[in-house]
């Protein structure tokens, strides 16, 4: 029992009563009352007053460090930056991983490669064929469509060996392979483009620069500064917007699982429509792929403007240096469309 003196609980205060306290006593009540514990945590709600966690707790600390990268001096643009760094790492190591797997049979690795090569070239064979029948295909000469081929076939290589694995993600989603990819400390697109890199496909790569510098070497180009900038600017950009299509590809699978022959469509399919003049082709199929899915600025637009031909479709020519551009573009896009099929996924359970 307690004494008049004692503490009436754990968190009563050893202050001195107050005049409620004692008037509490007075009245014969050995029962504290709220307003007599003085010394009571902060966080505890008094009499007659909300109930509102007060702000600062640990509950808001998880709020406040989530808007870390706005309000205390961290731009979102640097936390994208940290972003993209920690992917590129990721994708590096997996990379790296795969390559040094594969080097470890190098007989094997250089059959691969070389077979990659030969189907690879039988497309070129088909042109070669067609031009010991005929000396031009739509007003287009052999090296005129060998640069159009070689150009189109080493952006695609190069973004097949890069991201060539996002096909396979439709898989992952239907047989909840993914999940294993989504717990681990690694940006999941990272993981899936990295996934099975395969050395063997620079059989594809070294078959489109044979064919282009056999063109460069049989054309009679009055090069310019400008001309010679293109046609690097060609390859490198047109292999980000076949990259970009093959990540948008794969957000495509989030939704439709079984839809890898439509990302195909787009990758290999176009690869193969812009190995020839644009000429060959309808005018609707032509503004398809030049205002929808602007697979024209790969090569069609840039090399044109190298070969001095006109445009398709009365286009300026100032399009040829807008690769780049529609390269950055297409890019964001695809990220977005990532991000938005990744928040879609929902797992199997399995």
């Amino acid at each position: 029992m307690n004494s008049p003196g004692s503490c009436p609980g754990p968190h009563c205060s050893r202050s001195p009563p107050t005049s409620s306290s004692a008037n509490a006593r007075a009245g014969g009540s050995s029962t504290p009352t709220p307003s007599s514990w003085a010394g009571r945590p902060p966080s505890w709600p008094r009499a007659g007053s909300s109930s509102r966690r007060p702000r600062g707790g640990w509950w808001s600390r998880v709020a406040e460090r989530q808007r870390l990268p706005r309000t205390a001096g961290h731009p979102r643009p640097a936390a994208h930056l940290h972003t993209l760094r920690s992917g590129l790492r990721a994708y590096g190591l997996i990379a790296a991983m795969w390559m040094r797997s594969t080097m470890t049979y190098r007989a094997s690795f250089a059959m691969t490669a070389l077979a990659n090569l030969a189907a690879t070239s039988f497309d070129f064979v088909v042109i070669l064929l067609m031009f010991a029948h005929v000396d031009t295909l739509a007003g287009y000469g052999l090296p005129e469509i060998a640069l159009l081929y070689g150009s189109a076939g080493t952006a695609f290589g190069l973004a097949d060996l890069a991201m060539g694995s996002m096909d396979r993600l439709g898989r992952r989603v239907r047989d909840g392979t993914l999940d294993t990819l989504l717990v681990r400390p690694a940006p999941v697109l990272a993981q899936v483009a990295a996934d099975r890199f395969a050395l063997r496909r620079l059989g594809r790569i070294t078959q489109g620069l044979l064919v282009l510098g056999y063109a460069l070497l049989a054309l009679d180009i009055a090069w310019t500064p400008l001309k010679a900038a293109v046609v690097p600017m060609m390859l490198l950009s047109g292999a980000a917007i076949f990259a970009a299509v093959f990540v948008a590809g794969a957000a495509f699978q989030f939704v439709a699982q079984d839809a890898a022959e439509v990302q195909n469509s787009l990758t290999y399919g176009g690869n193969t429509l812009l190995q020839y003049p644009p000429t060959v082709f309808a005018k609707d199929l032509v503004r398809g792929v030049t205002f929808v899915v602007p697979l024209a600025f790969v090569n069609w637009l840039p090399a044109l403007y190298v070969l001095g031909r006109p445009y398709p479709l009365d286009l300026p020519r100032w399009l040829a240096f807008t690769p780049p551009l529609v390269a950055a573009a297409c890019c964001a896009l695809a990220g977005a469309a990532w991000r938005a099929g990744l928040r879609t996924y929902r797992s199997t359970g399995s």
